[in-house]
């Protein structure tokens, strides 16, 4: 069969020899049925739009970004969709016919596989997000449209977690979700409550620092979650363990949001479950 005539895919960061992205899609159209070529790309630090511009014009069908280029992603699209509006960043994008579509799939990702695969309902729980950053942005959301009782959004830096609560508080999507639940704003030392879900937003684990609150802020049996994965999740994981929670890493996030872009290009669901499984006996 000649390649050139595939559907062709990609992902997009700096770094990017990392990303499992190439075998989940592999493992999607396989089980399937739908034929398909998906690549990492090594994208040059200043070279986003560049790159893009090149995968547009050779008549690639959609892409995948990953840090440090989401924001850009966003910014590079001709329309984007109300979740990528909120986040003020993509994570997938849609090519077609010279236009970009842009999506955030990581919100999604991450409710589904709290919900799905962990097993823990979200709605009427009081959750903690740790990081008002592009991670937090994408998926805080997502997390309000379960309706959780209470959401707390904790940064180092205030003013960030206020901008960002503000313009979640603002979007027309959102009004009838905050008349039920509490979002608010707070800085990390002014934290004193303890919580059902606390999810590692922050970039505390990929820089291999401390986890960047106290153990009490953990309900006992509390789902501690880290939005990375493997060994930069470790960390956190023992943190979690330690003080008598249930550690989940990010790895059934990073699943789930490839099977949410992957549905937007082919318009199939593919078994996320199964595919979550054999990716974690093959890492480990």
């Amino acid at each position: 069969m000649n390649t050139n005539l595939m559907d062709r895919y990609y992902v997009l960061g700096n770094p990017i020899e990392h990303s499992q992205s190439p075998l989940i899609h592999a493992r999607f159209a396989a089980l399937t049925g739908q034929t398909l070529q998906y690549e990492r790309l090594l994208t040059p630090l200043g070279g986003f739009a560049a790159t893009l511009a090149q995968l547009v014009q050779s008549g690639a069908r959609g892409c995948n970004v990953t840090v440090p280029f989401k924001f850009e992603a966003f910014r590079a699209a001709n329309t984007q969709t109300e979740r990528a509006q909120l986040a003020q960043a993509a994570n997938t994008l849609v090519l077609d016919s010279g236009a970009v579509h842009a999506d955030n799939t990581d919100g999604v990702g991450l409710v589904n596989d709290i919900q799905n695969n962990a097993g823990v309902s979200l709605a009427g729980r009081n959750l903690l997000l740790i990081g008002a950053g592009g991670a937090g942005a994408g998926v805080l959301g997502p997390l309000l449209a379960v309706q959780p009782r209470r959401l707390v959004l904790v940064n180092r830096t205030r003013v960030t977690a206020e901008a960002l609560v503000a313009r979640h508080r603002e979007h027309p999507s959102l009004h009838s979700v905050l008349q039920k639940t509490e979002l608010l704003a707070q800085d990390l030392k002014s934290l004193d409550d303890s919580f059902d879900v606390v999810i590692n937003a922050s970039a505390s684990s990929l820089a291999g620092a401390d986890v960047p609150i106290e153990g009490r802020v953990l309900k006992p049996g509390a789902l501690a979650y880290d939005m990375m994965y493997g060994p930069a999740a470790a960390a956190f994981m023992t943190w979690a363990r330690e003080n008598g929670a249930t550690p989940r890493d990010g790895l059934g996030m990073l699943v789930e949001q490839a099977a949410e872009a992957f549905a937007l290009w082919r318009g199939v669901r593919p078994p996320s479950a199964q595919v979550l499984q054999e990716l974690r006996a093959r890492l480990v």
